[in-house]
């Protein structure tokens, strides 16, 4: 490069970026001669784009480039949503009396054990498929969920066939036989479900949901953070109408994660949601194998949220009974040091009084 190309260069980097000033007067000539090489690969990295490393981003890209993006995501994800109106206000009343049926026959602890999962809030009830999720895994991650072995949830109810999945065969939302899997997601104000792909290996596309009881919506793209619960601004908010089918393919299903806020519960709803199993997704292996070792044995899944209420006094038994124990064991403890204690001070004081005797007597012949 001339002297002059240079000489221009340096003058159009210092009107960039003046605060590098002090910084390039302490540079010898030998630095300012690997640092013109280096202008070199910084100026044709940033026609093309490649090799150009930088620590803070212009001002200009953050302000553009950013939200050019994510209006790009969001028309992807738009192009993977179908929302029709299938169910009437007088459907949905039949429909929601039958879910408030599933949650009392829950509390009445009427399901097997892993139909019905609760979290603060939420409750989630399975039937046709469950699968493991969530806090349940031993090993977290995307891929590691596993469905129950057949017969571990309740069938799917004869209502939700009849009422629900007859009305979107007919309506062409999913084909005949396609639906398998059947979720109750019975929400309160301020309840939430976590940013979350459905998993891919578990349940073919697409993801059918149904909304119930009132108003809410779908976000995409948002991230989670806790204590307190506090969620970023969503790639796409989705409204959800009481009665509205939601058909999720495409970039919306898998591409994207999907949450409920908690801002977006103001009153109590419900979603059914129902998918297809794939037939080949992994189950979770019961099956004891002969005389297993002890590297190739399985870690036991963590237990769910128990459905059935407990003795609320049940709990405290146990540490009350251990207070008891350890409050005798230091009783008797106390005890056993007391009487060391005065038995040793009664044998200093009688070995004090003998001294003393015998220094009398001695005193006395």
């Amino acid at each position: 490069m001339s002297a002059s190309g240079f000489s221009d260069l340096r003058e159009k980097l210092t009107s960039m970026t003046p605060h590098r000033d002090n910084y390039k007067n302490r540079v010898t000539d030998k630095d300012d001669s690997y640092k013109n090489r280096k202008v070199k690969v910084t100026d044709g990295g940033s026609s093309n784009g490649k090799g150009r490393k930088r620590k803070h981003r212009d001002s200009s890209e953050d302000d553009v480039q950013p939200v050019e993006s994510r209006e790009q995501e969001a028309r992807r994800v738009q192009s993977g949503i179908v929302q029709v109106e299938v169910f009437s206000k007088e459907d949905c009343d039949v429909i929601e009396g039958k879910i408030n049926e599933v949650v009392a026959n829950g509390e009445a602890g009427l399901y097997r054990e892993h139909t019905v999962d609760r979290a603060p809030l939420r409750n989630k009830y399975f039937f046709g498929e469950g699968y493991t999720y969530g806090a349940q895994l031993e090993k977290r991650g995307p891929g590691q969920e596993r469905l129950y072995p057949k017969g571990e949830v309740d069938d799917i109810p004869t209502w939700v066939h009849d009422l629900v999945i007859t009305k979107l065969v007919a309506s062409g939302v999913v084909p005949e036989g396609f639906v398998n899997s059947a979720v109750i997601n019975d929400y309160q104000p301020g309840g939430c479900i976590v940013s979350h792909v459905d998993p891919l290996h578990i349940f073919a596309r697409p993801i059918v949901s149904v909304s119930f009881f009132s108003d809410s919506a779908l976000c995409f793209g948002c991230r989670f953070q806790f204590k307190p619960i506090r969620v970023s601004e969503p790639v796409l908010e989705l409204p959800v109408r009481r009665g509205s089918v939601t058909v999720l393919s495409g970039y919306a299903a898998d591409d994207i994660t999907h949450c409920i806020r908690p801002q977006d519960i103001k009153e109590r709803r419900a979603v059914i949601i129902l998918r297809k199993t794939r037939p080949d997704a992994p189950r979770v292996d019961q099956s004891p194998s002969p005389n297993p070792s002890p590297p190739e044995r399985h870690a036991p899944l963590k237990a769910k949220r128990s459905h059935r209420r407990a003795d609320p006094d049940a709990a405290h038994r146990p540490r009350v009974l251990e207070m008891d124990k350890e409050e005798n064991r230091h009783s008797s403890s106390s005890s056993r040091l007391h009487r060391r204690s005065n038995s040793s001070e009664n044998y200093r004081r009688r070995s004090q009084d003998g001294d003393v005797s015998r220094k009398v007597k001695m005193r006395r012949h």
